[in-house]
């Protein structure tokens, strides 16, 4: 095995011993004194020979901005993995190590997971993507929602991303409330014309399809399609006894409006007045992003409710996965490559799941004058988010879906690449830089 020694800011390799026999030839541990930790944050765990640099990524992670508490990346290539890596503390406040077994809540890289679910459906024939939602779920046809297609649901194009509610913490817990609910909501415009991000209806709008058409609960079709013949570490509904293994959630900094506005600027080429009332206009209190966050009343956004064991307990297919970085890495490989006799997506249905939807809508709500350039915008598919200005991945071909604080899943049909990052620093910014670091550090290893 070649161990692979950090000392100060380098990676020193030396040939020690049998080549390793998973195909993985490099390891190493580090430690580096973090500001405001109570002791040093260990980084640790293994790459295959060439794969360096994305250990310096990681590494260079903890020392940047917005920097970590703990942190994992996991990057497979061809079915093999090639990176598995983490470090520092999954609760910096009790000194608890972050390990090899953590698991953290990635927040909406669960979008990713759920629309792997709907097209694993897709691939087998039991779900046509064009075809009404109400025929697997006839109630959803009321209120004007008669003829919206499966894969506008996908697409955040039907119209759904607020419920009027009211509803409760516990009712979003218990799944049905917040069904009839969406039966009884009608769109917000004509679906299918224009677009919004269903932040928390994506996951109950696709999930209810997915049960009604395979008689499970979206968890639990998640866990015995893509979970356990794989052998992830990822939930969607924590049970209890993971409960240890949980990162406790820290934040970064508050990112400033000039920060944000810069942003913008940089990865839209807009111009800072533009800027700033684009800000308003789609992140505003009063914005139907901001109310499709709270879904109903159901979660208030002043609270830390989503840290809560009662959330991770719950089936919220749009937001509370938990799990591994090796894990979100070994999914997005399955859906492009083999993994270990497994594949979910033939190639075919990868390339109708990624074709990009929102290149010809509008956001709702934006005057025309607001328009983020088609070249210069955020590219949404069947379920997952294409690389794309704002988010930059590998290669045009490149898709997956990031999480609110920075995590991140995405494959690359191309380089047969599956990716996953997770942390429990959870920082707001726009081209969020720790995934970035390690996206670019891993285009660099492929050559």
């Amino acid at each position: 095995m070649i161990v692979v020694v950090v000392a100060g800011s380098g990676i020193a390799v030396s040939g020690r011993g049998k080549a390793a026999t998973n195909g993985v030839s490099e390891s190493f541990q580090e430690e580096s004194d973090m500001v405001g930790t109570t002791g040093a944050a260990t980084v640790q765990g293994h790459v295959a020979e060439g794969w360096g640099k994305v250990a310096d990524a990681f590494r260079a992670n903890f020392e940047g901005d917005p920097g970590e508490i703990g942190a994992a990346c996991g990057v497979y290539v061809d079915g093999r993995p090639v990176v598995d890596l983490w470090g520092g503390f999954a609760d910096r406040e009790a000194n608890r190590p972050w390990t090899e077994d953590t698991i953290v809540q990635v927040a909406s890289t669960t979008k990713g997971a759920t629309a792997i679910c709907a097209h694993l459906l897709a691939r087998r024939g039991e779900l046509d993507l064009d075809a009404p939602v109400a025929r697997y779920w006839p109630e959803f046809g009321a209120a004007g929602k008669e003829d919206i297609p499966v894969r506008w649901l996908l697409s955040h194009q039907a119209g759904l991303p607020v419920v009027d509610g009211p509803l409760t913490f516990e009712q979003a817990c218990e799944w049905d409330p917040v069904i009839r609910a969406l039966e009884a909501q009608p769109p917000l415009w004509a679906p299918g014309t224009e677009h919004v991000y269903h932040s928390v209806t994506f996951g109950y709008l696709v999930g209810e399809v997915v049960r009604r058409i395979s008689g499970r609960s979206l968890g639990t079709f998640f866990a015995d399609e893509v979970v356990r013949p794989l052998g992830l570490s990822a939930w969607i509904g924590l049970p209890e006894e993971q409960e240890p293994r949980v990162a406790r959630i820290g934040y970064a900094a508050p990112f400033t409006l000039e920060e944000l506005t810069a942003g913008m600027i940089e990865t839209t080429g807009l111009d800072a007045g533009t800027v700033n009332a684009w800000i308003s206009a789609v992140w505003g209190a009063d914005s139907v992003q901001a109310r499709a966050a709270e879904l109903g009343g159901a979660f208030d956004p002043t609270t830390e409710i989503h840290t809560t064991r009662a959330y991770r307990a719950a089936e919220i297919p749009a937001a509370n996965m938990v799990a591994d970085a090796r894990s979100v890495a070994r999914m997005y490989a399955a859906t492009v490559s083999e993994v270990d006799g497994v594949r979910l997506l033939d190639p075919a249905t990868v390339e109708r799941a990624t074709a990009v939807q929102t290149d010809r809508t509008r956001m709702h709500g934006l005057p025309p004058e607001l328009d983020i350039p088609a070249d210069r915008s955020f590219y949404l598919s069947l379920g997952f988010w294409r690389s794309c200005p704002p988010m930059p991945l590998l290669g045009p071909g490149s898709f997956g879906h990031p999480g609110s604080g920075g995590s991140i899943g995405f494959a690359d049909p191309d380089a047969g690449v599956g990716f996953g990052y997770v942390t429990n620093h959870w920082s707001f910014r726009v081209g969020e830089p720790r995934a970035s670091n390690l996206a670019e550090a891993v285009g660099a290893c492929l050559g």
